[in-house]
């Protein structure tokens, strides 16, 4: 017990001032790594240059790539502000709808997934929920809003990695791994657009004449995830499922208008001019082309890039393998390009971009602090053996009800490194492991702790740090967390009793 409690001891120190004590991300998550620290070297006897260069392996992962395309991605949209490209944008999704009902299923479910599909990181959450709250959302809102929209779509965030990377760890067949991800996910799939357009109006009511538009947005995600998954794998899932949704928003809203003026915004669409919306959206337009260019899907391109590479030991301890710098195939890299060419294109001169990347980093230092300390804080706990010892005490205690933690413990993972991927990397042999001790599917477990990822997503420190530093909102973490974990709970038990009465039949 004692070994599960001090193994635990980071999260929970986190869970109490984020949750209780109230205190800001940046000057939390530092103390949980010295926490960790503490812990590694006195109790597990982790020598001190092993913890020095496990953390340094953190920050170098917090740095590149994750830090990389939360700039790249947050620099993109200021770029825009500077441009007044994003003023363009917004006219064009103004034009669909003044319901803000509508606007936060466009922007935040629609267009928030599309950006999880291509970039992941972060950047569904900082992007849109600034777009949001520059429509005139409150900010607090707008961010539960993102949180949420961003929850279900993280499994297949920048072009599928945390489930394949999923598949690559365990050895599963991706097409198999990525269609029982979906299937679990499916319900949640369908419930999160009702539970925004509740959050939007304050109650249940406010689904009072947008309910067809919001059950098509959850079908519009759940059932081409699904096919695309069964058929081609995790690769496009979302980001194809995005743009289904983004087309039924579009195309319902033309042939049938809110006419509740209840939730009207006080905005004035004006017509934009076809090139002059082309030259608004090309930031976008790139970094789709660029990252599906770049993808396995085009070979030709993708292998010579991923190959420019350099792989350097860091962490010293046993277990130790290489950490690779992917220096040109990676999202933040192509995100960057596709803002310094639509920006030069915009007009907009060298020294000016360089300014507003200046002001970026600036306005983000809080989060990159938060975020190096939650990497590092990760890695010194996987290292060390605690995250393990977390896990395995869970599958000791729970036995054959094990599936219904299962989606818990990858939320954990997500909980601690604000990532998707890294949980799969903690706990996907763990959960494979799991299913062989209980007599489960494989594969079916190792998709829980993927699809729990989804609903850790959204209590991320890191997540609501960079909400919060997208949109300049000093001092809400614990508010924000608050609200979030109410949605977090419900969550966790409904993907917990699929996973649970699902292997029942998988098996």
């Amino acid at each position: 017990m004692l070994t599960f409690v001090l193994a635990l001891s980071p999260i929970l120190w986190l869970i109490i001032s984020l949750g209780f004590l109230k205190m800001q991300s940046f000057k939390a998550c530092p103390i949980a790594l010295l926490l960790s620290f503490a812990v590694a070297l006195w109790y597990y006897h982790l020598p001190a240059l092993h913890a020095g260069t496990a953390a340094l392996e953190g920050v170098a992962l917090a740095c590149w790539p994750i830090l990389l395309v939360i700039i790249a991605a947050i620099f993109t949209y200021n770029l825009t502000l500077y441009t007044k490209s994003m003023d363009i944008v917004k006219h064009m999704l103004t034009t669909v709808s003044k319901d803000q009902r509508v606007l936060a299923l466009l922007i935040g479910w629609g267009f928030g997934a599309f950006m999880e599909g291509m970039a992941g990181f972060g950047t569904a959450i900082a992007i849109p929920a600034s777009m949001l709250v520059a429509m005139g959302f409150n900010p607090v809102k707008a961010i539960l809003l993102c949180l949420i929209a961003n929850s279900v779509p993280t499994t297949y965030g920048s072009i599928g990695i945390p489930a394949s990377t999923l598949a690559n760890l365990t050895g599963l067949d991706p097409v198999q791994l990525s269609t029982y991800i979906s299937l679990q996910l499916l319900p949640l799939n369908i419930i999160c657009p009702f539970l925004m357009v509740i959050i939007v109006g304050g109650s249940i009511k406010a689904l009072r004449g947008v309910t067809l538009l919001t059950l098509l947005c959850g079908l519009g995600l759940a059932v081409p995830e699904l096919l695309i998954s069964a058929v081609a794998g995790p690769e496009l899932a979302v980001m194809i499922s995005s743009v289904v949704i983004m087309g039924i928003i579009v195309l319902y809203s033309k042939y049938r208008p809110s006419q509740d003026e209840t939730y009207h915004m006080d905005i004035h669409p004006a017509h934009v001019p076809l090139h002059g919306g082309f030259l608004a959206c090309l930031p976008f337009i790139l970094i789709f082309v660029f990252l599906l260019l770049t993808s396995k899907f085009v070979p030709v391109i993708n292998v010579p890039l991923s190959a420019i590479k350099t792989s350097v030991v860091i962490y010293t301890g046993p277990g130790a393998s290489p950490y690779t710098f992917v220096w040109l195939a990676t999202p933040g890299v192509l995100i960057f390009l596709a803002a310094f060419i639509s920006g030069y294109v915009q007009k907009a001169s060298f020294s000016e971009m360089f300014f507003v990347l200046l002001q970026t980093i600036r306005g983000l230092r809080n989060t990159i602090i938060t975020i190096i300390a939650v990497i590092a804080t990760a890695k010194v706990m996987g290292y060390s053996g605690m995250t393990s010892d977390i896990a395995s005490t869970a599958v000791d205690v729970t036995g054959n009800f094990y599936p219904f933690i299962a989606p818990i413990i990858g939320s954990v993972g997500t909980f601690i490194t604000g990532s998707g991927t890294s949980s799969n990397v903690l706990f996907g042999n763990l959960q494979t492991d799991a299913a062989k001790a209980i007599g489960a599917n494989a594969a079916w477990l190792a998709a829980a702790n993927s699809a729990g990822t989804c609903v850790g997503k959204m209590i991320s420190p890191q997540s609501i740090a960079i909400a919060v530093g997208a949109i300049s909102l000093v001092g809400k973490d614990s508010e924000i967390l608050k609200s979030i974990i109410k949605v977090y709970v419900p969550y966790a038990i409904i993907l917990g009793c699929i996973v649970y009465f699902g292997q029942l039949f998988i098996s």
